[in-house]
């Protein structure tokens, strides 16, 4: 059993780094919600999704003190549009917001990442969460776990929904029927978010409960694979503080 767990470890941490070369490759530069209108082509379509949806998720794990102490520095910043913690302010995006957070638990997860212009938060934030925490999907989340998405825009610029890496935020809780409620930057500022992994596809139920919210615009001209609610384009959480 050990051998087989060590065998899955390597596969996962494999995956995650064929992921962030391909990333790097696209040139990432933000968290922006606003795509363009899509290529002719229909060639070449990728849509990477990590992790399983519709299986049995989510459930909060009981965080340690540090974990706490993060998601209410993250919910007291709920409202602004201004990142100041620690007596530090932080670029106005969603990366900004997740690497501020965590720095007040003296945790910086752009280490050793240097300060590129250009650069692109949420693939240095998922690299050092690869090098000194844990990728996962689940069943379980702690509070402050990291939680990653995908093709949220175009960020490549080609009109297709092959764009990995692309949003970032922080678990707050789970409610009771496994929708994740977490903290992120939107256009707006800082504002709560709702995902539900085993309903990914359904953005409100009968009685008019959100499960997922709407994480990317919607366009006329939008590829037909694109996709638009957080549990479609979940991408994994990541563990930091444990």
């Amino acid at each position: 059993m050990q051998h087989a767990s060590q065998y899955s470890d390597l596969i996962l941490k494999t995956l995650l780094f064929d992921l962030l070369v391909m990333f790097v490759a696209v040139a990432l530069t933000g968290c922006a919600t606003i795509g363009r209108q899509p290529a002719l082509s229909e060639v070449d379509v990728m849509v990477p999704t990590t992790g399983t949806r519709g299986e049995i998720c989510c459930a909060m794990a009981k965080g340690i003190p540090r974990q706490e102490a993060l998601v209410q520095t993250a919910v007291g910043l709920l409202g602004r549009n201004r990142i100041e913690v620690g007596g530090r302010h932080y670029t106005p995006d969603c990366s900004g917001l997740v690497r501020g957070l965590y720095a007040v638990q003296r945790v910086d997860l752009y280490d050793g990442l240097g300060e590129l212009d250009g650069g692109n938060g949420v693939g240095r934030i998922f690299t050092h969460v690869v090098e000194h925490g844990r990728i996962h999907y689940g069943p379980t989340v702690h509070p402050g776990d990291v939680v990653f998405f995908h093709n949220t825009w175009d960020f490549n610029r080609d009109g297709l929904p092959n764009d990995p890496l692309t949003h970032v935020g922080v678990v707050e809780k789970v409610e009771r029927d496994g929708t994740v409620i977490f903290v992120s930057w939107v256009s707006a500022g800082v504002e709560r978010y709702r995902m539900n992994l085993r309903r990914p596809d359904m953005h409100k139920t009968a009685d008019g409960r959100v499960l997922n919210d709407y994480m990317r615009r919607k366009g006329s001209g939008d590829h037909q694979a694109t996709r638009y609610l957080t549990g479609q384009l979940f991408a994994a959480f990541g563990t930091v503080l444990r």
